[in-house]
């Protein structure tokens, strides 16, 4: 495993540090899966604008496109 040093404020050592101590965690634990979390956010906003230009020149425009295709309750194939 990698090693990462970073520089925090004494208000988020702070927040870090009860957090830790109330999830009986560590500190290193606890910023890794903040961390991990964030870089998921982070693919999800890249991934959906890539997907948005796509629906755009597929004719989805707006939720009412797309849910004229996919039924409340579950997916269908696309039709013909």
């Amino acid at each position: 495993m990698a090693t990462l040093t970073i520089r925090i404020d004494e208000r988020m050592e702070t927040e870090l540090t009860r957090l830790a101590e109330a999830s009986h965690r560590t500190k290193s634990d606890l910023a890794r899966e903040m961390l991990r979390w964030q870089l998921s956010i982070r693919r999800f906003h890249i991934l959906r604008a890539q997907a948005l230009r796509h629906a755009e020149v597929a004719g989805y425009l707006t939720d009412e496109d797309v849910f004229r295709h996919v039924p409340l309750g579950g997916f269908c194939a696309p039709s013909p």
